[in-house]
């Protein structure tokens, strides 16, 4: 998990394990036990229902690296991720059990000049599920920063909750090319941030989107994206 755990331990009476799906090696993957860690009094516990495959997480998968990113141990994988909340900690207000909502994947340091700045997800402290050495959520149950954790508006799904954080990566793109009704948009590959790329490019009136490599044709096309 973000806030860290372990593969094995034990737990309370009457709860059930936590478990979650461990990358072990190439193309490989178990579903085992993980501890939580405790819950501290700005945490929440979610139960997750929606998990998010990122191209990232298809790049442990094959080769256990992505980028300069190396497992070197067994990794909890996922970070797009929603869920519902199930215990807070004694001093958290923004959330009560039963909210739905989406976590923020990356917990910053809050202290650098990057993080003072408004800049926080270029922290060089960031902690990112399913960045090694961190855990991801891809599990029964996660403990992270109750700021982190955003309430859902009744008519947002889950499954939609989860897909915030590609969303937003796809909104700023958007705004760091200054993108707007003149602009033609080449997306490419058709994971989960590509299509809400598509979606974002065309919120900003780009004048044509092309989407290379769909995969989920008729959402792409729904968005007036051509493949």
């Amino acid at each position: 998990m973000g806030k860290g755990g372990m593969s094995h331990g034990e737990t309370k009476d009457g709860e059930d394990e936590n478990m979650a799906a461990w990358l072990l090696g190439v193309n490989t993957l178990k579903i085992q036990p993980f501890k939580l860690p405790s819950l501290g009094p700005q945490d929440v516990r979610v139960r997750m229902k929606a998990v998010g495959i990122c191209g990232s997480d298809v790049h442990y998968l094959k080769t256990m690296r992505c980028a300069h990113f190396v497992v070197k141990e067994p990794m909890v994988i996922g970070h797009e991720c929603a869920g519902i909340v199930e215990e807070v900690g004694s001093e958290v207000k923004s959330v009560v059990p039963g909210d739905r909502v989406a976590l923020e994947p990356g917990i910053s340091c809050w202290r650098c000049d990057l993080c003072k700045e408004g800049r926080y997800n270029l922290c060089p402290d960031m902690k990112f599920f399913a960045t090694p050495p961190v855990h991801g959520s891809l599990a029964n149950q996660v403990v992270h920063p109750a700021d982190l954790c955003f309430k859902l508006p009744d008519d947002v799904s889950l499954e939609e909750g989860a897909m915030c954080e590609p969303l937003s990566v796809g909104v700023h793109a958007c705004r760091r090319a200054n993108t707007g009704p003149e602009t033609n948009v080449l997306v490419m590959g058709s994971w989960t941030h590509r299509t809400c790329y598509t979606a974002s490019s065309s919120c900003f009136w780009s004048t044509q989107n092309c989407h290379c490599g769909c995969g989920r044709l008729s959402f792409v096309c729904r968005q007036g994206s051509w493949c």
